[in-house]
């Protein structure tokens, strides 16, 4: 059975299989070369199941800084010339080295002489990290080669110690009821509750500005620094029932809101002062289907004008661009126009019937008028 990864033997050659696309299979050699050819082809055969995978992580190795991609390709040639004799592997031209030459000397030698020429190159590196690298190699193609600390995913904690993270997180939570202190005075309780959790200077605690930068990482998001009556505030307020809604079609969802803008405007009698914008919003769609400028103090006769603006189309007004025709929009004009002809010559505002309507602090909303 042909699966990914698994050895086949092909004009002579053996090779990995490194994908599988409809009828054809594509094959990775040992030296980098890659053949396709169709399932039907006579020419190869299966020699064992899946093994250690040595196809190239073309996207993966993309993804890596130039600095350490170029570094793993350069060790992949090192090692190369290490079990081969030659940087490019067994394909390459030209004979090899003689410190690298393995009808001359044995592998053992050439990892030494690997070891002493990139340490004389400005890369200490000793015969064990030559042999570790080619394990490597083997196990894992270039991937196996590549500097894994620049693929990691960075935290603003960096490489801090767990219990010294978990020991500062600790002497956080316990001062949201204290009041406020210094970071000297949290570096020397986190100190105290180290010593003795782990017996004294078993953890050591990190400098005084890694120590400060993981303190603003563990607290400023979540208050636990600042003014100490603002702490008891958050700590006293209960975990608020409410969770994210999910809505999936238009008028689902429309929300209310009313904001004092920052403009002065002359009323009809004179008077100047801020005006009012009361919006309805669409959450599905993020449309904003309707909206009332008034002066300061909306009512519920403008929160009924809202909803009778939503649910009819409204119409071109003189001097607007043909742009902001329905007509124009991407919606698909012709088929509406043949259910409700009122869209002839309308605007391109969707016409959204709401199901459930959202009033945030709704008081002014609510008529005062008894029945």
């Amino acid at each position: 059975m042909v699966e990914l990864g698994c050895r086949v033997r092909f004009e002579g050659r053996t090779w990995t299989v490194a994908a599988i696309t409809g009828g054809q299979v594509r094959l990775a050699a040992e030296d980098g070369e890659v053949a396709a050819l169709l399932f039907a082809d006579a020419g190869f055969e299966v020699l064992d199941a899946p093994g250690v995978s040595r196809v190239p992580p073309l996207g993966l190795l993309e993804s890596l800084p130039d600095a350490v991609r170029e570094r793993a390709l350069a060790w992949e040639r090192h090692v190369q010339e290490v079990e081969t004799g030659r940087p490019g592997g067994c394909s390459a031209a030209g004979p090899p080295r003689a410190e690298y030459d393995p009808q001359a000397r044995t592998l053992a030698q050439r990892e030494e002489a690997k070891a002493a020429e990139l340490s004389a190159a400005g890369m200490p590196t000793s015969a064990v990290t030559v042999r570790r690298m080619r394990a490597r190699y083997r196990r894992e193609g270039v991937w196996g080669l590549v500097d894994h600390r620049a693929s990691r995913p960075r935290t603003a904690l960096g490489r801090a110690d767990e219990r010294v993270v978990a020991a500062m997180q600790e002497v956080l939570e316990a001062g949201r009821e204290r009041s406020s202190g210094t970071l000297g005075r949290l570096r020397v309780y986190t100190e105290r509750l180290l010593a003795e959790r782990y017996g004294e200077g078993v953890v050591p605690l990190p400098s005084s500005a890694t120590f400060n930068r993981l303190v603003h990482a563990l607290a400023d998001g979540r208050r636990l620094l600042g003014s100490a009556r603002e702490r008891r505030w958050r700590s006293a307020r209960p975990a608020p029932p409410f969770v994210p809604t999910t809505v999936m079609m238009p008028g689902e969802l429309v929300m209310m809101d009313s904001t004092l803008l920052d403009a002065f405007v002359v009323l009809d009698d004179g008077v100047v002062e801020r005006p009012e914008l009361t919006i309805a919003l669409d959450v599905a769609t993020r449309t904003i289907c309707a909206a009332v400028l008034r002066p300061k103090g909306t009512r519920s006769v403008d929160a009924t004008q809202l909803l009778a603006q939503m649910m009819v189309p409204a119409p071109m007004r003189p001097g607007w661009p043909e742009a902001l025709a329905m007509e124009a929009s991407v919606i698909p004009y012709e088929r509406l126009l043949s259910v409700d002809a009122r869209l002839e010559g309308a605007a391109a505002r969707p016409v959204i019937t709401p199901q459930t309507v959202v009033v945030d602090q709704g008081k002014v909303f609510v008529s005062g008028v008894t029945p």
